[in-house]
């Protein structure tokens, strides 16, 4: 966490160096009015998008919650899309245009696909459980494929090889 830190104001450096450069490109190329406008009216959509996808996500929270869902993949699209809409608020030119990519349904998913998988990495399984609901898992009866492997799941006598069963990833209590 930290190492990432360090980083930040190396990003913020580049990304402001590379929003200059691509402000004067643009102007230089459109013109420096119609340039302003551009700006000006990706940053007033970014703030209308901004509103409606915190809303979507509230209601989206709140409906998981309330069905007894798991809110995990409800909290991290809205995530997904409160952080584009934001992205294309800012009064910079290629930021708002990574944030209207991450409006775009696809990227959306993608996006918030790779979130949920650093999610459950970084937290125990049974809050990734409770986020995300139970993980489904593979496994087959045989020799491990690889070397280390903590546990091989043996299945009852006539189970046949390569059965897929539904588990739960239950890590052992810590005291």
């Amino acid at each position: 966490m930290r190492r990432g830190l360090k980083l930040v104001p190396l990003v913020a450096l580049s990304t402001a160096v590379v929003e200059v450069v691509v402000f004067v490109l643009l102007g230089r190329w459109i013109g420096f009015g119609w340039t302003v406008l551009l700006l000006l009216a990706a940053s007033m959509l970014g703030l209308a998008l901004l509103r409606r996808e915190g809303m979507r996500a509230w209601r989206g929270f709140r409906a998981a919650v309330d069905a007894g869902r798991p809110p995990g993949e409800e909290a991290t699209n809205g995530l997904v899309g409160l952080a584009g809409a934001l992205l294309l608020a800012l009064p910079w030119l290629t930021t708002g245009v990574v944030g209207l990519l991450l409006l775009v349904p696809p990227l959306r998913r993608l996006v918030r696909g790779r979130i949920q998988a650093l999610t459950e990495r970084r937290v125990s399984a049974a809050v990734a459980g409770d986020l995300f609901g139970p993980r489904r898992v593979r496994v087959r009866r045989g020799q491990p494929q690889q070397t280390p492997q903590p546990a091989v799941y043996e299945p009852p006598v006539g189970g046949s090889p390569g059965e897929a069963i539904e588990g739960e990833i239950v890590e052992p209590r810590r005291p």
